[in-house]
């Protein structure tokens, strides 16, 4: 192995995104055992075209052997030649703003980095199905490989409180669906712990259904663990999602989940959730209900929970990630 073998390549850190630097931070350690890790940030946190040219350029001076792009910032992938992988998270977030904006992503966070690299790595099936559509020249070059879930999270066994549970919700963006869950508790005797910024419309219908909530936000890792620990569910509905994290991190920790029948919710949460339909309020509600209520189905989506979860352990993703690079410097 030369000295410098590999390089995780992260993007711009920022206090309220951290889920890419918790998961790979985490492989980092795995990957040291067998590789020559090393790891870099890059400057700048903008999407501008000056803010990644100076990326770009500083990718370029930091490259090694095999280069990972952990996420966020594909662009980067045209610094690297052809033993690049690159990680997509998410396909539709990154389409926003007008036409000229949309354009641009497509081409320099798609399109021109998937002729780059040699691998580009997804995190779920439904991902990869979203992805190809959009590269349908570079589908061969896509491969799964599941986000790990985090190593500190531990079962924590708790009485469930039947009588005023703590519902567990994570996330205030739109495609969370925030909403139809707040009208799905009203009248249901609980308390509701918000992770997030709150609009002013969600705090006015979280008041006008006389929600028993909580809040908080900007919280670190151990904050959000301590929040699993200590609720009797989680309700994640979500209506769009890359992967959806607080599945497996509920799971993990051994709290029933009620999530969305959709993918790549339906491959991530296995048949260890309460699944419904996200757009129906009464659906929601139905679910909610029916964990509170019926203490053996509860027991048995914990225990389902404790074995889905095992597929996302940090050693089998990690070994994934392995193999990945081991194809690529034999290549």
């Amino acid at each position: 192995m030369s000295e410098k073998y590999l390089t995780l390549i992260f993007r711009k850190r920022l206090p309220q995104f951290n889920s890419i630097e918790e998961i790979f931070l985490q492989l980092l350690e795995q990957f040291k055992k067998q590789l020559d890790v090393h790891h870099v940030e890059v400057p700048n946190s903008g999407a501008d075209p000056l803010s990644a040219c100076k990326n770009l350029h500083f990718i370029h001076r930091n490259k090694s052997n095999i280069n990972h792009i952990t996420g966020h910032i594909n662009y980067g992938s045209l610094a690297l030649g052809k033993k690049g992988i690159l990680t997509i998270h998410d396909i539709g977030s990154a389409f926003y703003g007008g036409s000229i904006h949309k354009l641009y992503i497509r081409i320099f966070w798609f399109w021109l980095p998937a002729l780059m690299v040699r691998k580009i790595t997804v995190i779920s099936h439904f991902s990869k199905k979203e992805l190809s559509e959009l590269i349908p020249f570079a589908k061969n070059k896509i491969v799964v490989i599941h986000n790990p879930v985090n190593s500190a999270l531990q079962y924590c066994p708790k009485p469930f409180n039947k009588e005023n549970p703590l519902v567990l919700h994570i996330g205030t963006k739109s495609n969370k669906n925030l909403e139809r869950t707040i009208e799905a508790l009203e009248g249901i005797k609980c308390r509701f712990l918000v992770i997030g910024e709150l609009s002013q419309r969600q705090l006015a219908l979280l008041e006008n259904n006389r929600i028993d909530y909580y809040n908080r936000m900007h919280i670190s890792f151990t904050e959000i663990k301590a929040a699993y620990e200590e609720c009797d569910l989680v309700s994640f509905v979500s209506l769009y999602e890359g992967f959806g994290m607080p599945v497996i991190e509920a799971q993990a920790v051994g709290r029933p989940v009620l999530t969305s029948a959709i993918e790549p919710l339906k491959e991530v949460a296995g048949d260890a959730a309460c699944m419904v339909n996200p757009t129906e309020v009464r659906d929601i509600r139905k679910g909610l209900l029916r964990i509170m209520k019926e203490g053996k189905y509860r027991e048995e989506l914990v225990r389902k929970g404790q074995e889905n979860v095992k597929r996302f352990q940090l050693k089998n993703i990690a070994d994934q990630y392995l193999a990945l690079y081991k194809e690529i410097t034999n290549a």
